[in-house]
């Protein structure tokens, strides 16, 4: 089924001005944050926009055009998430602060997304400013009137946000009368989806924990990236917190299992394991200690930073900083044929140097970490394209079709079109 309606039908014609006040009245008197309304396209509904829906800080960002035209991307890549997932989608936008967003659909034609947020989930520090200069870079604003901007951005617990995406989500299905079945179809699909029994192979309907979300996260940890790791936590936590049980020392008891594969990633990116042993029995009892969902989410958060923080710190900088063009090269061309060679020249190192400290400070080889980024960038074409395997295939640099469907199933576990199906059947 293609997405998109055969004739064009604008957000605009389908949710009302008059709708949306309501929308937005109810909205604000639980949760005092504003709305952004964006079609297909990406572009603001006007006369569907809280005034101001933005706050001051994405105001300074968006005076800078490249800037602007990263929030745009990230809000068609948010609406692509939520359309083809049917639930609302939360993370961190380019600039670092929480974006959340509802899919708008009638029945099976997507018209567009419902945004909120732009806060943070807690109390600015000086690793969210760092953070926020490595997300920035190249961008080029007054630091001094950003970082001003920062301290002035709401900060909303992450359960808070979570019930925020439910609430807005059961609110505009009803206010505008919109029929929700597909949408509703597909959130019960990915809680099926989630975990498959390990006997039967069968897909579990009991557990909707993302595992593939968990195992994207191992990779982020042994990457020591931190924006992309806490992302992906973010997606974790919500579904911990509002698909699990409301018994506080159950959460403590999955957050304890979160522990456990992070301690395996930064393991396997060269951690000291005494060092992690030692670690993990004060993170146990602080977590045993803590008490209400917020706290215990701060803390998490505040942990999985601890873990990139030894992951960098058990490499050698200068080794990395060595390895850093290589890693960029890949990054950027991995859409085209790489060689191990080219790789090397443009990390000006040669073939056996690059393989020695890729190995050394990765845990990986130079073309597994390429595979990783090709397959990453396979499975959001996956889910928000029509195009088909052999397109896609070529898209993320590969020649060879069979090869690019092995390579996919060794890494995911499922073929490229079963990933697709069971992510965007309908």
């Amino acid at each position: 089924m293609n997405p998109r309606p055969s004739v064009k039908t604008e957000l605009k014609d389908i949710l009302t001005a008059k709708q949306f006040k309501t929308i937005e009245a109810s909205f604000l008197s639980n949760y005092s944050l504003s709305l952004e309304s964006c079609d297909l396209d990406g572009k603001e509904s006007l006369c569907l926009c809280s005034s101001p829906c933005h706050p001051y800080f994405c105001r300074v960002i968006r005076n800078s055009r490249p800037a602007a035209a990263r929030c745009r991307q990230d809000r068609l890549r948010w609406m692509n998430i939520a359309i083809e997932t049917g639930q609302p989608h939360m993370g961190l936008c380019h600039a670092g602060i929480v974006l959340g967003c509802v899919p708008v659909m009638d029945g099976a034609v997507p018209l567009g997304g419902l945004f909120f947020g732009k806060c943070l989930w807690e109390e600015p520090n000086e690793s969210l400013e760092e953070e926020l200069r490595k997300r920035l870079r190249g961008l080029h604003f007054d630091w001094f009137e950003l970082k001003r901007a920062l301290k002035e951005l709401r900060i909303v617990p992450a359960r808070r946000m979570y019930e925020a995406a439910e609430f807005l989500y059961a609110l505009l299905y009803q206010t505008a009368d919109l029929n929700p079945c597909v949408v509703q179809w597909r959130r019960q699909r990915m809680r099926q989806t989630s975990n498959p029994d390990p006997q039967t192979g069968r897909q579990s309907t009991d557990d909707p924990y993302p595992y593939e979300a968990e195992r994207e996260l191992i990779a982020r940890v042994k990457l020591g990236d931190s924006a992309g790791a806490r992302e992906i936590l973010n997606t974790l936590l919500g579904v911990i917190l509002f698909n699990g049980p409301d018994d506080t020392n159950v959460l403590k008891a999955r957050l304890v299992e979160l522990l456990g594969v992070l301690s395996r990633a930064a393991a396997q990116s060269g951690v000291d394991v005494n060092l992690l042993l030692n670690k993990n029995l004060d993170y146990i009892s602080k977590v045993l200690a803590t008490n209400g969902r917020d706290n215990l989410c701060v803390w998490i958060s505040r942990t999985l930073d601890d873990f990139i923080e030894n992951v960098y710190s058990s490499r050698d900088v200068g080794k990395m900083n060595r390895l850093r063009p290589g890693m960029e090269y890949m990054d950027h061309y991995y859409d085209r044929p790489i060689t191990l060679p080219q790789i090397a020249r443009s990390a000006h190192l040669s073939v056996s140097r690059l393989a020695h400290l890729f190995k050394e400070q990765m845990g990986i080889t130079p073309m597994d970490y390429l595979t990783n980024v090709r397959i990453r960038h396979a499975k959001r074409l996956l889910l928000t394209t029509q195009w088909n395997c052999t397109r896609i295939c070529f898209a993320v640099g590969y020649g060879n079709q069979n090869y690019f469907t092995r390579t996919f199933r060794r890494i995911v576990g499922i073929t490229p079109q079963q990933f697709r199906q069971e992510n965007k059947r309908r």
